[in-house]
């Protein structure tokens, strides 16, 4: 890939790829996640979001800044400030349709309201839309989201941070709240299935005792790469909950998946399935299947598959330990994926391998080891790498913190993936 030489390169331990610091001038700085590309559609540019403090959590109302990097030119722009993130995946900065269409987060300070933004970098044109985002459609025309303030119920990091008082607290899976569709161009939303919908249709089938007597809220929500469905995970808070942030070691997971035009709705893993863990669930590239990390085959945890209307789970592969956030190439044959610090694959001193799997023989290279050790001590304020592709499938961006700092790191793939049909 073509990168600019005034971007220095990363060499530590010897990559088996070429990689590089593309942020070295913009400290604290972070792509959204490892299930959306911060590459512009073209490859050329690359959208990051520079945190406004890295060594403690962010203040309510606090602002961070949208970059722009050219990577053909290493320049570098700041091109907006929004109140709209939170410390994980900052404003979920997405790409729309072309290379020149941003859309993140913001909210209205007059009513702590989360809205969404589709921002022309370079005109500098500005619509905002009423309901935030979480993921936009492969073609930016649409964005899905839960209650984006009410995340941090469940698990401190995600969404926007609002005051306390404005935080939605769902009793049950209540008619007024779920997963919401906008039209990122006109601003139309709707609430394109309602948290009762999801009861009503499922019940018992949900293997979550009581669940009218705890709270749901949905978390993930993303598009597969065709744009003809979206997956969202619902986490429940059991009754017996007395924290008011941060559930997630107590909480019960559904992942569901349904068409944009909330037809077709599906129960594609069940809370039973999440009893000895599970994390970080993605679309495979056929858009019909999912991967996670999942320890329901023999209390360990391992890379899954799984069909979208639940009528498949299985490993991938048995031979394999899970970890990290896992995707799938498109060739089929290769996995891509990052480890936590705590996880058994971490070289625990602080720093992690990026782990390139051959799914056919189960060879294992680290393409990259990167430190990911976190400035500051607050859990929510943790660096994950959150390897993601480019729109060619050749390049990642990850997040990592070389000199105790964050950063942006690129690393080209494409003597690896050189086989595969672009």
């Amino acid at each position: 890939m073509l990168v600019h030489s005034s971007f220095p390169r990363y060499t530590d331990y010897s990559p088996l790829v070429p990689a590089w610091n593309v942020t070295h001038r913009i400290p604290g700085s972070l792509h959204r996640f490892f299930d959306t590309s911060p590459f512009s559609p073209s490859g050329r540019y690359l959208a990051v979001f520079r945190l406004s403090h890295e060594d403690r959590y962010p203040l309510i109302g606090e602002a961070g800044d949208i970059y722009i990097i050219d990577l053909h030119t290493g320049d570098h722009q700041a091109v907006a400030t929004t109140t709209g993130w939170e410390a994980q995946m900052g404003c979920n900065l997405n790409w729309g349709g072309d290379d020149q269409t941003l859309l993140f987060n913001d909210v209205d300070p007059l009513t702590w309201k989360p809205i969404g933004v589709r921002l022309d970098w370079t005109t500098k044109k500005r619509q905002t839309f009423p309901r935030g985002i979480y993921q936009a459609s492969p073609d930016g025309q649409w964005a899905v989201c839960g209650s984006l303030e009410a995340m941090r119920r469940t698990q401190r990091g995600y969404g926007v941070l609002v005051p306390d008082e404005h935080v939605p607290r769902n009793k049950g899976f209540p008619a007024d709240d779920g997963l919401h569709l906008t039209d990122t161009h006109t601003g139309e939303t709707r609430l394109l299935v309602t948290l009762r919908q999801v009861f009503e249709t499922f019940g018992g089938r949900m293997e979550i005792p009581e669940p009218e007597q705890g709270s749901a809220y949905v978390f993930h929500s993303k598009w597969n790469p065709q744009g003809d469905r979206i997956l969202f995970t619902i986490r429940w808070i059991p009754p017996t909950s007395t924290d008011k942030w941060d559930n997630l070691n107590v909480a019960r997971f559904l992942i569901l998946t349904v068409k944009p035009d909330g037809s077709d709705l599906t129960l594609a893993i069940p809370a039973s399935k999440w009893e000895q863990g599970g994390h970080h669930i993605n679309w495979h590239p056929d858009g019909r299947h999912l991967t996670m990390n999942l320890g329901h085959f023999g209390n360990t945890l391992r890379f899954v598959r799984g069909c979208y209307d639940g009528s498949l789970l299985e490993p991938i592969r048995t031979d394999l330990l899970g970890s990290g956030h896992p995707s799938v190439h498109p060739d089929g044959c290769h996995l891509v994926t990052d480890t936590y610090l705590w996880e058994p694959m971490s070289f625990q001193d602080g720093t992690v391998p990026i782990r390139w799997i051959d799914l056919e023989s189960g060879k294992e290279e680290c393409l990259l080891r990167i430190p990911s050790a976190q400035p500051s001590p607050d859990g929510a304020m943790r660096v994950d790498p959150h390897p993601a592709w480019n729109r060619s499938w050749d390049a990642l961006a990850l997040n990592a913190t070389p000199g105790g700092t964050r950063h942006v790191l690129v690393a080209d793939l494409s003597s690896r993936v050189s086989s595969v049909i672009r």
